[in-house]
């Protein structure tokens, strides 16, 4: 963990010490790019980075979040999302990712919602600007009739993360059986979010399957080799029953 004030300093050190790359995660996603000698032209449009490559001393950054929650969403949930209303809670650099994302994959709407509403705004600015979506921002107030419209409720916030496991990003009442809900939180497995939402009798996709799979594209990023997608799950499930 780094503090806010060592960040330029650890990267520029992690630069000298023969690492072929790092990952990257709240809060310093979009920050880290003022860091960075190139930016790919994805995680450009995304406007945020977890995955740096060091070649030659050259730091690359990447963003591996929003195509690793799609692979997922589209292995777990059996669905296309193309089409579909999307509702997200959050608007960090994961909301930033996944939205964007979704948005190129031609979804029809996207909802942003974030405590603080300037975030959305902005979030949901930068995507319309962007990309042929119609992107619409939210204050929490106002999620009943938003979410009533949508098919997928993705949840980026760290709400429910362990240790806070009694936390949900929103009251259950608000879920119906039609939403297809996704957590990107992996500790624990299931959230509070996702019990609910199978109380709701909604179909669920939790946040580990995310975790591999941007994870095995930053490896793949670093060392030009397909990862080993089956070894990573059951190291990442072996994990997150030691967790539990």
């Amino acid at each position: 963990e780094v503090e806010p004030s060592n960040l330029e300093s650890v990267v520029k050190g992690i630069s000298k010490m023969n690492f072929d790359g790092f990952n990257i995660t709240k809060p310093y996603k979009i920050e880290i790019m003022k860091y960075l000698d190139e930016v790919d032209e994805y995680a450009r449009l995304i406007g945020a980075v977890n995955t740096v490559k060091i070649s030659n001393g050259i730091l690359k950054g990447y963003n591996t979040d929003g195509t690793g929650f799609l692979r997922s969403f589209r292995e777990n949930a059996g669905v296309e999302i193309e089409g579909k209303n999307v509702f997200i809670l959050g608007s960090g650099g994961a909301a930033r990712a996944i939205a964007i994302t979704l948005a190129l994959n031609k979804v029809k709407k996207i909802y942003i919602c974030n405590r603080t509403f300037e975030k959305a705004a902005a979030l949901s600015s930068d995507v319309n600007k962007l990309v042929n979506c119609h992107a619409i921002s939210m204050e929490y107030g106002d999620m009943k009739n938003a979410i009533n419209d949508s098919h997928v409720l993705i949840n980026t916030t760290s709400l429910g993360m362990f240790p806070n496991i009694n936390e949900s990003p929103l009251n259950k009442n608000l879920l119906n059986e039609n939403l297809i809900v996704c957590d990107i939180v992996y500790n624990p497995v299931k959230t509070k979010l996702l019990n609910d939402a199978e109380e709701k009798r909604c179909k669920i996709v939790p946040g580990l399957p995310m975790l591999v799979y941007q994870g095995a594209e930053s490896f793949e990023i670093w060392t030009n080799i397909s990862a080993p997608i089956d070894v990573m799950f059951k190291a990442a499930e072996e994990a997150s029953l030691q967790r539990a």
